[in-house]
Protein backbone atom coordinates (compact mmCIF):
# COMPACT_ATOMS: atom_id res chain seq x y z
CA UNK A 1 0.00 0.00 0.00
CA UNK A 2 1.41 3.47 -0.30
CA UNK A 3 2.12 5.85 1.71
CA UNK A 4 1.27 9.73 1.93
CA UNK A 5 2.45 12.73 3.53
CA UNK A 6 -0.29 14.91 5.76
CA UNK A 7 0.08 18.44 7.19
CA UNK A 8 -1.68 19.64 9.74
CA UNK A 9 -1.32 23.00 11.22
CA UNK A 10 -2.89 24.08 14.63
CA UNK A 11 -3.28 27.98 16.85
CA UNK A 12 -1.98 27.79 20.23
CA UNK A 13 -2.09 30.57 22.82
CA UNK A 14 0.97 28.80 24.86
CA UNK A 15 4.57 30.23 23.64
CA UNK A 16 6.36 27.81 21.47
CA UNK A 17 9.06 27.40 24.83
CA UNK A 18 5.90 25.73 26.64
CA UNK A 19 4.97 23.79 23.64
CA UNK A 20 8.52 22.18 23.05
CA UNK A 21 8.72 21.07 26.75
CA UNK A 22 5.04 18.98 26.73
CA UNK A 23 6.55 17.62 23.34
CA UNK A 24 10.16 16.51 24.73
CA UNK A 25 9.65 15.86 28.58
CA UNK A 26 8.48 12.27 29.04
CA UNK A 27 6.59 13.76 32.66
CA UNK A 28 4.27 15.99 29.81
CA UNK A 29 4.34 13.60 27.16
CA UNK A 30 2.44 11.62 29.51
CA UNK A 31 -0.31 14.31 29.73
CA UNK A 32 -1.10 14.20 26.22
CA UNK A 33 0.42 12.03 24.04
CA UNK A 34 1.23 8.28 25.17
CA UNK A 35 0.44 6.58 28.36
CA UNK A 36 4.52 5.92 29.23
CA UNK A 37 7.68 7.36 27.73
CA UNK A 38 11.17 6.39 28.56
CA UNK A 39 14.17 8.30 26.32
CA UNK A 40 17.71 7.22 26.10
CA UNK A 41 19.86 8.57 24.68
CA UNK A 42 18.14 9.77 20.98
CA UNK A 43 15.73 7.09 21.07
CA UNK A 44 11.61 7.37 23.07
CA UNK A 45 10.45 4.65 23.31
CA UNK A 46 6.64 5.36 23.59
CA UNK A 47 3.24 3.32 25.31
CA UNK A 48 -0.26 3.17 24.71
CA UNK A 49 -2.26 -0.10 26.56
CA UNK A 50 0.92 -1.88 27.07
CA UNK A 51 2.72 -1.91 23.77
CA UNK A 52 5.49 -0.26 22.86
CA UNK A 53 6.72 1.77 19.79
CA UNK A 54 10.30 3.48 19.40
CA UNK A 55 11.43 6.70 17.23
CA UNK A 56 14.68 8.05 16.88
CA UNK A 57 15.11 12.13 17.47
CA UNK A 58 16.43 13.04 14.75
CA UNK A 59 16.76 16.66 14.92
CA UNK A 60 15.53 18.77 17.61
CA UNK A 61 16.03 22.72 17.10
CA UNK A 62 14.99 23.90 20.29
CA UNK A 63 11.58 25.77 20.78
CA UNK A 64 11.11 25.59 16.63
CA UNK A 65 11.46 22.18 15.53
CA UNK A 66 11.31 18.22 16.61
CA UNK A 67 11.76 15.57 13.92
CA UNK A 68 11.33 11.55 14.55
CA UNK A 69 11.38 8.72 12.79
CA UNK A 70 9.76 5.13 13.84
CA UNK A 71 12.06 2.47 14.18
CA UNK A 72 9.57 0.62 12.50
CA UNK A 73 8.95 2.52 9.79
CA UNK A 74 10.34 3.77 6.18
CA UNK A 75 13.66 4.85 5.94
CA UNK A 76 12.52 7.96 4.36
CA UNK A 77 9.03 8.76 7.02
CA UNK A 78 9.07 10.74 10.09
CA UNK A 79 7.31 12.81 12.12
CA UNK A 80 7.72 16.51 13.13
CA UNK A 81 6.47 19.34 14.99
CA UNK A 82 7.60 23.09 13.61
CA UNK A 83 6.53 26.10 16.76
CA UNK A 84 6.23 29.54 15.85
CA UNK A 85 4.61 32.83 16.42
CA UNK A 86 2.44 34.26 13.77
CA UNK A 87 3.76 37.57 12.82
CA UNK A 88 0.25 38.78 12.04
CA UNK A 89 -1.66 37.77 15.49
CA UNK A 90 1.22 36.50 17.69
CA UNK A 91 -0.57 33.23 17.86
CA UNK A 92 1.66 29.81 18.42
CA UNK A 93 1.47 27.75 15.21
CA UNK A 94 2.12 23.93 15.48
CA UNK A 95 2.80 22.45 12.54
CA UNK A 96 2.41 18.76 12.35
CA UNK A 97 3.45 16.56 9.19
CA UNK A 98 3.42 12.46 9.72
CA UNK A 99 2.91 9.97 6.91
CA UNK A 100 0.41 7.56 6.99
CA UNK A 101 -1.22 5.01 4.31
CA UNK A 102 -3.35 6.16 1.54
CA UNK A 103 -6.64 6.32 2.11
CA UNK A 104 -6.25 6.55 5.90
CA UNK A 105 -5.45 10.34 5.77
CA UNK A 106 -8.58 11.54 7.56
CA UNK A 107 -7.78 8.94 10.46
CA UNK A 108 -4.44 9.87 10.78
CA UNK A 109 -5.79 14.00 10.83
CA UNK A 110 -8.67 13.18 13.33
CA UNK A 111 -6.15 11.44 16.02
CA UNK A 112 -3.60 14.28 15.52
CA UNK A 113 -6.37 16.75 15.87
CA UNK A 114 -7.34 14.80 19.52
CA UNK A 115 -4.06 14.31 21.02
CA UNK A 116 -3.60 18.43 19.93
CA UNK A 117 -6.73 19.00 21.63
CA UNK A 118 -5.64 17.24 24.85
CA UNK A 119 -2.11 19.15 24.27
CA UNK A 120 -3.79 22.84 23.79
CA UNK A 121 -5.66 21.80 27.35
CA UNK A 122 -2.73 20.62 29.35
CA UNK A 123 -0.46 23.30 28.01
CA UNK A 124 -2.91 26.30 28.70
CA UNK A 125 -4.04 26.78 25.09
Amino acid sequence: MSRVKIEMEFIFKASPGIIYQFLTAPENLVRWFSDGVDIKEDIYTFTWEGSDEEAMLIDDIEEERLRFRWLESESNEYYEFRMYKSAITRQTILEITDFCDKGEEQEQIDLWTTQISELQIVCGG
